[in-house]
């Protein structure tokens, strides 16, 4: 695992240890690669619940609660299918905190509407889902290895905004 992935953790972890606060992921194309990064801390048991790898709609629709009709009209590519991702995730693992991703890692399976290196990542709690949309084709390698930053980055950035409104 690649450094910045591991001080990304461990600034998560600097938030979410004493917290009694908890995490959890929803991951299509990362495949389990954001809580392998999340757990690459000592002491991640005490926050990360664990995380369902939902690489078929089959999945993402019986486990984690997304809809078959936003399925069948916008793909499993989607802001709509990220954001529910982190809802179902969070009802499924019984989580504060879910993060989620699904997009087309490559180097096939996109189309002209989704290309490959289209990658949409949900984050947040219960009442505040945000999405993130990367849109680039560095390879599936590096899509991968991006997306699993990007994601860990965007969750850090919450949990901190988070401990600001709570300290105001």
């Amino acid at each position: 695992m690649e450094l910045e992935s591991k001080v990304l953790s461990k600034q998560i972890q600097e938030i979410l240890y004493d917290t009694n606060k908890t995490v959890g992921t929803a991951e299509s194309c990362t495949g389990g690669r954001i809580s392998e990064a999340i757990i690459a801390v000592p002491g991640a048991s005490n926050y990360f619940k664990g995380g369902i790898v939902s690489y078929t709609n089959e999945i993402k629709e019986r486990l984690l609660g997304v809809s078959h009709e936003v399925l069948e009209a916008q793909t499993a590519v989607c802001e709509e299918v990220a954001k529910e991702m982190v809802s179902g995730a969070i009802k499924a693992l019984n989580v504060d905190y879910a993060i989620s991703a699904t997009g087309v890692a490559g180097p096939t399976g996109g189309t002209k509407e989704i290309p490959v290196g289209v990658i949409w990542i949900g984050y947040g709690s219960k009442n505040d889902i945000r999405t993130f949309e990367l849109t680039e084709d560095f390879g599936r390698d590096i899509n991968l290895a991006i997306a699993t930053n990007k994601a860990l980055n965007l969750f850090l950035s919450f949990l901190k905004e988070q401990e600001d409104l709570k300290n105001e």
